[in-house]
C-alpha cells in the first residue's frame, strides 16, 4: 500500500521560491494501477520521484507498506529503492556495454547478491519480454521498443512492491507502445505490484485505467486531482 500526504516540493530559484507540487494526496493499494496525466510542467515526474524515494519532499510524508523511505539513512534508502521500487524511464538506461541479460541483472548486481535464481529468473523475464533470443544482444543490436521492453523486466526483477513508470512510451511508435504497455501491466499484475505511470497520451492512459483495478488522476498546477 502507498500512502502519500500532503506532499510539496518547492525548489530555489534566483527569482524566489518555485512551487511544483501542492498538498498533493495519494493512496494506492496493491496491485492497482494509477495512471497521473497532465501538462508538461505540471509535476508529474517530481511526483513519480518523490514517490520512489528519489526526491525528498519540501512537506508532507510517503510511506510505501508503512515504510518512509525518508526517516531512513542514505544508505538504508539506497536498498530500499533497490529491493522495493522498480523504475522505467521514458529513456530506457540501459547501460550500452553490456548485454540483455546483464542488463536487467543490474538490480541485483547493485545489491550485491546475484546468484543463479536471479539469473534464471532475469532470463524468464526476458522471454516473458519476447525477448527469449535475445539474452547475449547490446542495446545497439536492439529497436526502441525492444529497449523498453529489457528496461520493463529489469524493473521488476526483484519484485518489486511498486513499479513508477515515466513516460515509458515516449520514444516508442503506437504499436510497439502499445504492446510495452499492454505487457507492462500484465507484468505488474503477474507480480502484485501497484503500478503508477505518468503519461500525457491519452490512449496509453486508456489502455492502464480501463483495466480492472484501473484509475486516472490529473495534476494541474501542483496540485492533483481526480
Amino acid at each position: 500500500m502507498l500512502e502519500a500526504r500532503s506532499l510539496s516540493k518547492s525548489f530555489p530559484t534566483p527569482s524566489g521560491s518555485l512551487s511544483v507540487l501542492s498538498d498533493v494526496n495519494l493512496s494506492v493499494a496493491g496491485r492497482e494501477r494509477v495512471v497521473v496525466m497532465g501538462p508538461s510542467g505540471s509535476g508529474k515526474s517530481t511526483l513519480l520521484a518523490i514517490l520512489g524515494g528519489l526526491e525528498e519532499p519540501t512537506s508532507g510524508n510517503v510511506q510505501l507498506d508503512e515504510v518512509n523511505p525518508y526517516a531512513l539513512s542514505r544508505t538504508r534508502r539506497a536498498r530500499f529503492r533497490n529491493q522495493q521500487v522498480g523504475f522505467v524511464f521514458q529513456d530506457h538506461c540501459l547501460l550500452e556495454s553490456c548485454t540483455a541479460l546483464d542488463n536487467v541483472l543490474v538490480p541485483a548486481l547493485a545489491g550485491g547478491r546475484v546468484d543463479d535464481s536471479l539469473v534464471q529468473r532475469g532470463r524468464f523475464l526476458l522471454d516473458r519480454v519476447g525477448l527469449g533470443n535475445r539474452f547475449s544482444h547490446l542495446p545497439a543490436e536492439l529497436s526502441g521498443g525492444e529497449r523498453q521492453r529489457v528496461a520493463v523486466a529489469r524493473a521488476l526483477l526483484l519484485r518489486p512492491t511498486m513499479l513508477l513508470a515515466d513516460e515509458p512510451t515516449g520514444q516508442l511508435d503506437s504499436i510497439s507502445a502499445a504492446y510495452v504497455i499492454d505487457l507492462l501491466t500484465e507484468l505488474v499484475d503477474e507480480a502484485g505490484s501497484l503500478l503508477c505511470l505518468v503519461t500525457h497520451d491519452e490512449s496509453i492512459a486508456e489502455r492502464v485505467y480501463g483495466c480492472p483495478q484501473g484509475r486516472r488522476v490529473h495534476l494541474f498546477d501542483g496540485r492533483l486531482v481526480a
